[in-house]
């Protein structure tokens, strides 16, 4: 190897060594985000946490609604509001769009921020509406029954009244909304079809 050839070779090695540091966050945090596994379409948000934790068990997933406006608000907006309010990023793992659409909230292993005491154990899925005066669409139940579903059987529960719970079974809340708690038992029976289909 010549001289030139040497001293080529030599800075192509020092840049990569600084530019390394700067691209190994982005790579790491991209397949963090994007490490599924749902076996269904989850729209991935790529969005930018400030702290997380691990969640180490899970046996129960809760339901929630956005409450405070009926608009087909997006995961990205949530975060905003939840970054705003001082937490981590948006506290659910997944939100469901009027149209069905599924977001990425947090990762799925991840401690949530979404229901007061819980969040050690539980996800958390927001089906986007104020439940208190309007209802979900069809296209959010069935994609919330999918869902709910395949969460149940990647974590080993068994789809029912114990497993799967409105925000408001556990603290002193509206939430999911009395339209939307009062399908429960019916968004059970729709995760029990597809969990044994």
């Amino acid at each position: 190897m010549n001289r030139r050839k040497f001293i080529e070779n030599g800075c192509r090695m020092m840049a990569g060594a600084l530019l390394l540091p700067m691209a190994l966050p982005r790579f790491a945090e991209a397949a963090w985000q994007t490490r599924g596994g749902e076996g269904m379409p989850i729209r991935e948000t790529y969005l930018r946490f400030r702290s997380l934790e691990n969640r180490d068990a899970t046996d129960v997933i809760i339901l929630h609604h956005i409450g405070n406006t009926n608009a087909d608000v997006s995961a990205e907006t949530v975060h905003q509001w939840h970054l705003a309010n001082g937490w981590a990023g948006i506290g659910y793992h997944y939100l469901i769009r009027k149209d069905g659409t599924i977001e990425r909230g947090r990762p799925r292993d991840t401690v949530g921020a979404h229901c007061y005491g819980e969040n050690w154990h539980s996800i958390g899925v927001n089906i986007v509406g104020n439940f208190e005066e309007a209802v979900p669409t069809d296209a959010q139940l069935d994609a919330a029954e999918q869902l709910v579903a395949r969460l149940c059987q990647m974590y080993g529960l068994r789809p029912g009244s114990r497993t799967i719970k409105g925000h408001r079974d556990f603290n002193a809340t509206a939430c999911p909304g009395q339209n939307l708690y009062d399908m429960l038992p019916d968004v059970i029976a729709g995760v029990q079809s597809y969990y044994g289909a």
